[in-house]
């Protein structure tokens, strides 16, 4: 039986067919796992969409909902690829993050920029798991030489990126600031449990990326 240096380094020379073989089923987990996600981020899009304030954010909302479905198809082009029947793996991941989302929906006042604000901040929680997600599967692709489904999630890894940023504009062009001036008129109407303090350091920061 080998030993675990020269098993390290079949690993790394690609000359380990027992690793490789886990790798592949790896892959195929978390394919599926990521295959469940976007399904779930489809839907969620769409009741995210209905409960935002502004047509900004509603349009962002749908357009990535498009852009998602085609995702979905692409993921189901790599299970033909890889020859693999189509299913999903259920994930607590994005499970909860959806749950947050629906949260932000019963805590915010109908209507408010408060509420789109922190449908960003949910929105924006979804994509980092998702570009986290298309990252490690990518990495397992390109370890296992699949390089046309390498080059499919490369193409939605940018594509996830580009929306994360994309959120992070919209946010800081008017929502955050338009939030936090909406809250000062009407001091706790949106979270009245929690006011929001006032000066220079209280600026409405979203999660993530936002600001950076």
């Amino acid at each position: 039986m080998a030993n675990l240096a020269d098993r390290i380094a079949s690993f790394f020379s690609g000359n380990d067919s027992n690793t490789d073989e886990g790798l592949r089923d790896l892959f195929i987990s978390e394919l599926k796992s990521v295959y469940y996600a976007e399904k779930r981020a489809v839907d969620a899009l769409g009741d995210q969409a209905e409960a935002s304030t502004t047509n900004e954010v509603r349009s962002a909302f749908l357009a990535h909902q498009e852009q998602s479905h085609i995702q979905v198809e692409r993921l189901e082009e790599i299970f033909r690829i890889i020859g693999i029947k189509v299913d999903t793996h259920l994930s607590d991941g994005i499970d909860g993050l959806i749950g947050d989302a629906k949260r932000v929906v019963s805590e915010t006042e109908a209507d408010s920029l408060t509420r789109d604000a922190g449908l960003i901040i949910a929105a924006q929680k979804i994509e980092h798991y998702e570009i986290a997600a298309y990252g490690s599967l990518l990495t397992l692709a390109r370890t296992l030489d699949f390089n046309q489904s390498a080059e499919l999630i490369e193409k939605t890894l940018e594509e996830e990126k580009e929306e994360d940023y994309k959120l992070t504009i919209l946010a800081q062009s008017f929502v955050n600031k338009r939030a936090k001036e909406e809250e000062e008129k009407h001091p706790g109407s949106h979270h009245a449990s929690r006011p929001v303090p006032h000066g220079s350091d209280s600026d409405i920061t979203l999660g993530g990326p936002l600001g950076v």
